[in-house]
């Protein structure tokens, strides 16, 4: 039976040694004396020794010297009053191996009691890796560009990066162990342990403030703007709270620099409408007395223009005779001043009448328009021995009568203000954007001066003396408001002494008929 027992003995030793051997962590048990008696496979690879030189060996020749003295001490004390605990608690122990380097290390210890004496079974785990983590972090915290503070459950600050304490005002170390409530402006304060408990209670990273613009109190106890993102953290130690807080003093700047604009942008838009609705009045009273003058023109003063006119002609024929030169020229320049005033008269009545919108826009072939303004300029074509030519045009929502006063007006011009060479024109379409076409009417007359190729369009604009190109100029200006009202642009291109091409933009309807030929000659 004592044979049995020994066996158990023996077989219940070898089973222990084989768990401690396999264990993933080192375990090192060393006696009173602190000579190490037992070592795992484990301890043998983390401190590169061979089992049997660490028989026997100093536990203190696996701490770096300048521990030593001081682990003797706490060797000696814990065999006093041994109690399985973790070492070194708040403080970074160091192993050493037996090439000399050194690294991070926890160890647990546990007391034995045996029949030799009393033993202490270490667990040593290396924890470089998670120390190289929490390295990456640390610097990563103090190097990043906002304020991070960490707080424990009693609202106190566990740690704070350098941007925090440039935030706030204070140094690093007159952060830690501060509650956090300093930081929180007096308006606020009572509210916010409440808040913090709240949130401890229903940890969730979230941002703080609710889309709020939240102040933050400085130590000099002016007040920023920020914004705050909270995390919770579980921790050994307890559960921490994760802060990351932001200057958003630019922001909040510029925003109230925004809302400033916006307002004055508000208030100029204000003025500028209230300005345009006096324009409009006035541009209405305009109209109305325009149409008031063309009233007046048509009715009032045509007849005694028309019958001044015949009294002046009849002078030229008939009494021409009876009076010298001088006389005669008079006579001429009598009947040349109604034939202007006339003209005047019938361009003002055109120019005034155009906004009058009683007759529809409907689809118009611009061919026919292109005819029926030829023929209107038929004298001044044979008389100035012009050629006018055209590709095919399209067809355009619009006034059939203004498009054909528009197409008179640029040909007209055309054929009058040519040089030396006889007049030719071309008429052609080109299709833009939006259903809209660009008609472009060229010439090889006398060109127009770059500086004056948006006056052409003025009301009684003239470059050219009456007797060198007879006119009341108001021609181009019919045209500009044909065009207006056809929601549409004209402008010219010109090179002097080469001729000129005017351009306007017209609509077309959805389908357009077919074109007639490709080209017709006058």
């Amino acid at each position: 039976m004592h044979g049995v027992r020994k066996w158990q003995s023996e077989l219940s030793h070898e089973i222990l040694a084989a768990i401690i051997d396999s264990a993933p962590t080192a375990n090192v048990m060393v006696d009173g004396e602190g000579r190490i008696v037992l070592a795992n496979a484990e301890a043998e690879r983390m401190f590169r020794y061979p089992r049997e030189e660490m028989m026997g060996l100093g536990i203190e020749q696996l701490v770096p010297e300048r521990f030593r003295d001081l682990h003797r001490i706490h060797r000696t004390g814990y065999l006093v009053q041994p109690l399985a605990r973790g070492m070194g608690q708040g403080r970074d122990l160091y192993g050493l191996r037996r090439d000399g380097s050194e690294f991070p290390i926890e160890i647990g210890l546990n007391p034995v009691e045996t029949q030799e004496g009393p033993f202490v079974l270490s667990a040593i785990v290396d924890i470089t890796e998670r120390k190289e983590i929490e390295n990456r972090f640390r610097l990563a915290v103090e190097a990043a560009p906002v304020a991070i503070l960490m707080v424990d459950a009693a609202g106190r600050i566990a740690l704070a990066n350098p941007e925090s304490a440039r935030l706030f005002g204070f140094s690093v170390s007159e952060l830690i162990g501060q509650p956090l409530d300093m930081l929180v402006p007096d308006a606020q304060r009572g509210q916010h342990p409440a808040l913090r408990q709240g949130f401890i209670a229903n940890p969730a990273s979230r941002r703080m403030g609710g889309g709020r613009v939240l102040h933050a109190l400085r130590k000099d106890n002016s007040e920023v703007p920020v914004a705050i993102g909270l995390a919770p953290l579980n921790t050994p130690e307890g559960q921490l709270v994760l802060s990351v807080i932001v200057d958003i003093s630019e922001r909040v700047a510029a925003e109230e620099k925004q809302r400033a604009l916006n307002e004055e942008l508000e208030r100029r838009v204000g003025e500028r409408t209230a300005e345009l609705a006096q324009a409009i009045e006035a541009l209405t009273e305009s109209n109305v007395e325009l149409q008031q003058f063309a009233y007046v023109a048509s009715h009032d003063l045509q007849t005694p223009l028309r019958g001044i006119a015949g009294c002046a002609q009849i002078l030229e024929s008939q009494y021409s005779d009876a009076v010298d030169e001088a006389g005669r020229d008079i006579i001429r320049r009598m009947v040349q001043s109604t034939v202007h005033l006339q003209a005047l008269i019938r361009d003002l009545l055109a120019y005034s009448r155009i906004e009058n919108r009683e007759r529809p826009f409907m689809p118009v072939d611009l061919n026919a328009v292109l005819t029926e303004s030829l023929a209107l300029l038929d004298a001044s074509i044979i008389e100035s021995h012009a050629t006018v030519t055209h590709d095919p045009l399209p067809t355009v929502i619009g006034d059939r009568t203004q498009l054909v006063q528009l197409f008179s007006n640029v040909i007209g011009n055309a054929v009058k203000y040519h040089g030396d060479a006889l007049p030719v024109v071309h008429v052609w379409a080109t299709p833009e954007e939006a259903d809209t076409w660009r008609i472009s009417i060229r010439d090889n007359g006398i060109g127009i001066a770059a500086e004056h190729l948006e006056r052409v369009f003025e009301v009684f604009t003239r470059l050219h003396s009456h007797k060198a190109y007879p006119g009341t100029g108001i021609g181009l200006a019919v045209c500009r408001r044909v065009v207006g009202r056809h929601n549409g642009r004209i402008w010219v291109d010109s090179v002097p002494g080469e001729g000129s091409t005017f351009h306007f933009t017209l609509g077309v309807p959805a389908s357009t008929p077919a074109q007639p030929e490709s080209e017709k000659s006058t």
